[in-house]
């Protein structure tokens, strides 16, 4: 099966405009309904799951490489563009050679009753794609962000993510009081509560909250939780990383989902 395939040379063609557009304003797919991709590691996992790709952006020297065609077949437009102006589309140290055009990341209405990640204030992009990751693998689907945290479809976050975006449902809230809907308990982490996580009293299943790097959940986002919980650090550091404590606490869920009892 031919991949159809058209070749793009200049910079200042609409679809070469509109990718540098997304690749370089972090929340430009909200105003524009498009993300943009990049890499083929991002790229297989976009494909492995229903995803709506406009358009795949290949350098000339990666659709070139026998391997590439094997895997984008199926797509109903390939533009192939010269390996320079690849190089300055991309965000990456060593540009990948291929990328896709996402028509529409959505904003899909919340499953109140799905046990779901809320996400108040998280800024750094890294540890919200960490996030992503650790709820995709640990069987949570659903992603609640509060303002001001980063941007769920950010190329940043993205990248971090590393195709967990794929596998799950995305919702970026417009304040806090549309979270309210909410129907099992909402669980965040404190240094001061007396339940630790794996307490048998903490219930389950619940949604978990986890906030801004160095200042934690808001008053307002605290007053919506129904327990708090704190994990035991006999290293003696002061706090955790947010990403490493939202990993902690979706374990210790898919745990007790599991049938795990606390020791």
């Amino acid at each position: 099966m031919k991949v159809p395939t058209r070749s793009v040379t200049s910079p200042d063609n609409p679809l070469i405009r509109l990718i540098r557009r997304l690749a370089s304003a972090p929340t430009s797919y909200r105003e524009l309904g498009k993300v943009w991709i990049e890499g083929e590691h991002l790229c297989r996992a976009c494909l492995e799951r229903p995803a709506n790709v406009e358009v795949a952006v290949v350098s000339q020297s990666a659709w070139d490489d026998p391997t590439m065609n094997s895997w984008l077949h199926g797509l109903d437009d390939v533009v192939i563009i010269p390996d320079l102006l690849f190089a300055r589309l991309s965000a990456l140290p060593s540009p990948a050679g291929v990328g896709m055009v996402l028509n529409g990341s959505g904003n899909p209405e919340p499953d109140w009753a799905q046990p779901s990640v809320v996400l108040d204030g998280v800024q750094d992009a890294g540890n919200v794609g960490s996030i992503l990751r650790s709820a995709a693998a640990l069987g949570f689907q659903q992603v609640l962000a509060l303002p001001g945290t980063a941007g769920l479809w950010s190329p940043k976050v993205v990248r971090a993510g590393m195709g967990a975006h794929f596998g799950l449902r995305l919702i970026e809230c417009a304040d806090l009081p549309s979270i309210t809907p909410l129907q099992l308990p909402l669980v965040a982490t404190s240094s001061h509560a007396d339940l630790e996580v794996w307490d048998s009293a903490v219930p389950h299943p619940c949604h978990w909250a986890f906030g801004h790097e160095g200042r934690g959940l808001s008053q307002a986002c605290q007053a919506l939780c129904h327990t708090t919980v704190r994990i035991p650090q006999p290293g003696g550091q002061e706090s955790l990383n947010v990403a490493a404590a939202a990993a902690i606490c979706l374990y210790e869920s898919l745990r007790r989902g599991r049938g795990g009892r606390s020791q």
